[in-house]
């Protein structure tokens, strides 16, 4: 098994993991979203006057619909299907009368779901000079060969990846550093639990390090439940499939690029 796969399995299981993530990963949800105080009394007018298609139209206008259905979307999309579809506005009108507009209001306020903050969180610790190196902009990475951190979005690092290190992929990067005259490219993920969404997260993070030809040491920076021991799919596919691949959790990251 990799060596670094081996620290982060051990790490997750004898030592103060979570804790220690929460350092990168602080997933705590945000404050309510606001609401438009226009759209909202055209939303209560709407609602008292029982008119329908005027009640979803400007639900249809805040960033959160206040009720999970699969025609939503599609409405969002397509403002003109909601005049032609009647029996489906009655149908969601329906349920928005029997919650009532205080419960709306809660629904439409609720705050963005933490999964959706993941994103930024591993490039928001490499600012924090995590890593004993302050992330530089493009310009300043290329002016010199000494070791950096590039920063940048990840399809920047996509293209910086493709024009100097052989990079063939089409996958944005998280994670592009250049310690002791070595380039290191890699995914960073935290898969919170197993299947669906996560699973293609993980799969993502590995097709990058399949990549052939890369003039670069390919990483997976993953963490999560991927290191809890048993018989899950992503514990079997680092500890077998995958073991000879650079897969480590972020907390061993520090340690894998000082020995490079």
């Amino acid at each position: 098994m990799n060596y670094w796969t081996k620290l982060s399995i051990e790490y997750a299981n004898q030592r103060s993991y979570l804790d220690d993530l929460f350092q990168v990963y602080s997933t705590i949800p945000e404050g309510i979203r606001e609401i438009n105080e226009e759209i909202w009394k055209e939303v209560e007018k709407a609602y008292k006057k029982k008119k329908n298609v005027a009640l979803v139209k400007e639900l249809l206008k805040l960033n959160l619909f206040p009720i999970k259905d699969s025609y939503i979307a599609y409405l969002k999309r397509d403002k003109s299907s909601i005049e032609r579809n009647p029996k489906t506005i009655n149908r969601i009108s329906g349920r928005l009368y029997e919650m009532g507009l205080d419960k709306i209001y809660e629904r439409c306020s609720e705050p963005k779901e933490t999964n959706r903050q993941i994103g930024p969180m591993f490039k928001d610790w490499l600012k924090k000079k995590s890593l004993g190196i302050q992330p530089v902009l493009l310009d300043k990475f290329m002016s010199n060969n000494s070791d950096a951190i590039l920063d940048a979005g990840d399809k920047a690092m996509m293209d910086f990846a493709k024009e100097h290190l052989n990079y063939n992929h089409n996958k944005g990067l998280d994670f592009v550093v250049r310690f002791n005259g070595k380039y290191v490219i890699g995914e960073a993920k935290f898969l919170t639990d197993f299947g669906g969404h996560q699973n293609a997260q993980f799969n993502d993070a590995i097709s990058t390090i399949e990549t052939k030809k890369v003039k670069a040491i390919k990483i997976a920076i993953l963490d999560g439940v991927l290191y809890i021991k048993g018989k899950n799919k992503m514990y079997k596919s680092i500890t077998e499939i995958y073991k000879n691949y650079n897969i480590m959790s972020t907390l061993v990251l520090r340690e894998f690029l000082y020995q490079l």
